[in-house]
């Protein structure tokens, strides 16, 4: 056998293995099975190196308001009921698996099946339960990385009560999908919000390639337009409504946007340049195809997108707060329009570690833009 993909072989463990044992121990066991936590798999991006650590049949089993005792239960059979390896992976993992380069080997003591109570879990990932409504805290404070792999990956089987607060009271899907419902993309005010962040974040440093490169300062420029392609990246997925992974998948996400109009070449030519004069040319026809793609998406109204001197030196800009101010302009909510301008957590804030976990995020949003959770959701749909 080839590579098997990592969501395609949690799928297939789940269907063999998992949901054979629920079934004969847990008849009539309400459950959702996925695997929505983290992992390059969750976005078809693993490969054979991927498997050099906590690569293998994986899975999560959401259960509803049952008590930690069931759920505990559940963990326990299922673990006992696991065979030593599945389509010749092992089912449990070493905790140094890492150190590894190959298939991480058995110790006897760690499987790949999580159970827990669905919204206990949505608390710890997210910060809230989607299903009892998303507010303006929520929405910027979950940083897109996380939202991207909740959103993502895959539900093997969803056989939790929706309640009557599902999205669009839809009864035909599941408690687990009405949640990945909810957050599927931003409301438009939020958009609207993320994407004036993004573009005010260009408008901060878009003339600083050229002074860079007029007072000879080739690394100082090349650190800049790294900065600015980064950025721009992040722009063009929010713009084709992709929420943007963290910087180790970030440009392969933008990879399989649509390019019809050649954005990728130019953001590749402009990063790979060996002279600034190279990178603001290359920097300037990014900008100008993501200011067409910006106006075309209709959430405000459009601006002339075509780039300008900056004031009266020789450098050429988009001057890309004008786009900043007009989506701000656009957003309906009066409390979101009045924030200031930086976006959700992940547009601030540049730490990793920090980035991983909301008990941190959540309140940093929360002291940073004065938000607190009974703010309403703007545009609630």
């Amino acid at each position: 056998m080839g590579f098997l993909p990592g969501l395609e072989l949690s799928r297939r463990f789940h269907h063999d293995v998992v949901a054979p044992v629920l079934a004969t121990r847990f008849p009539g066991l309400s459950y959702a099975a996925a695997r929505v936590d983290n992992g390059s798999e969750l976005f078809g991006f693993d490969t054979v190196r991927s498997r050099d650590h906590d690569w293998g049949p994986r899975l999560q089993v959401f259960l509803d308001d049952a008590g930690p005792d069931l759920a505990d239960r559940v963990r326990d059979v299922v673990g006992a009921a696991l065979p030593e390896t599945y389509l010749g992976f092992p089912t449990r993992f070493r905790p140094d698996a890492y150190r590894s380069l190959g298939v991480p080997t058995l110790d006897g003591t760690r499987h790949g099946v999580t159970v827990t109570r669905v919204g206990d879990w949505c608390r710890r990932a997210l910060g809230f339960d989607p299903l009892s409504g998303v507010g303006l805290l929520d929405w910027l404070a979950v940083p897109t990385q996380r939202l991207a792999e909740f959103t993502g990956g895959d539900v093997f089987h969803d056989g939790l009560p929706a309640g009557p607060s599902a999205l669009g009271g839809d009864r035909t899907r599941g408690g687990l999908c009405a949640r990945r419902d909810r957050l599927a993309w931003y409301p438009d005010d939020v958009w609207r919000y993320v994407l004036a962040a993004g573009w005010s974040r260009v408008a901060g440093e878009e003339p600083f390639v050229g002074r860079c490169g007029e007072v000879g300062d080739e690394i100082g420029g090349a650190v800049v337009a790294a900065r600015l392609i980064r950025d721009l990246i992040r722009l063009a997925l929010l713009v084709g409504r992709r929420y943007p992974p963290y910087g180790k998948w970030l440009g392969t996400a933008f990879a399989r946007l649509p390019d019809d109009d050649g954005l990728a070449e130019v953001l590749s030519v402009a990063a790979t340049a060996g002279n600034w004069q190279v990178r603001s040319r290359q920097l300037c026809r990014a900008y100008e195809l993501l200011a067409v793609r910006t106006n075309a998406l209709g959430l405000a109204d459009p601006v002339e997108p075509t780039v300008r001197p900056f004031h009266d030196r020789p450098f050429l800009v988009l001057d890309a707060g004008r786009f900043a101010r007009v989506l701000r302009a656009a957003i309906g909510n009066e409390r979101l329009r009045a924030l200031p301008a930086v976006g959700g957590v992940d547009q601030f804030v540049d730490h990793a570690g920090l980035l991983t976990d909301v008990a941190w995020t959540r309140p940093l949003v929360a002291t940073a833009l004065g938000l607190d959770p009974s703010v309403p959701l703007p545009n609630e749909r």
